[in-house]
């Protein structure tokens, strides 16, 4: 998971979403402590560079994030045994609780890929950091 500012984290998200191919994985927003968190894929952590960011590296602790299920469209009873069903875009899905309290989805899985690319995140962050400079330089 890659955890960085917020301002940063939503020019990012912007700038992945406008561009065509590769998508933006889930995102988490950390209320009070101004954070966006990227899901990217295991291993990210090793070769993470990015100033003013961090990787965490969850040594298989990761989030376990499947938007191919969603609750039985037949309305099973609440104290009934619930089936899933594959959920179908445009239908609503049961969103997995956020991973942390104090934390909710910008992005949440199902409404996204299923981790943001690094490579991809890495330019998008290095893109969001310039723009951020040039808009504070013409102050």
């Amino acid at each position: 998971m890659v955890s960085v500012p917020a301002r940063q984290g939503l020019e990012a998200v912007d700038i992945l979403r406008r561009a065509p191919g590769d998508g933006v994985g889930p995102v988490l927003h950390v209320e009070g402590g101004g954070t966006l968190v990227f899901v990217v894929p295991a291993g990210t952590a090793a070769g993470w560079d990015v100033p003013g960011s961090t990787c965490t590296k969850t040594d298989g602790r990761g989030l376990r994030l499947d938007p191919r299920t969603a609750p039985d469209a037949e309305g099973a009873e609440a104290d009934g045994p619930q089936e899933e069903a594959p959920a179908v875009k445009g239908q609503d899905v049961a969103l997995p609780a956020p991973p942390a309290e104090g934390c909710d989805w910008l992005l949440p899985p199902g409404e996204a890929d299923l981790a943001t690319d690094p490579a991809v995140l890495r330019r998008a962050l290095g893109e969001a950091a310039r723009l951020i400079e040039a808009a504070d330089s013409c102050r």
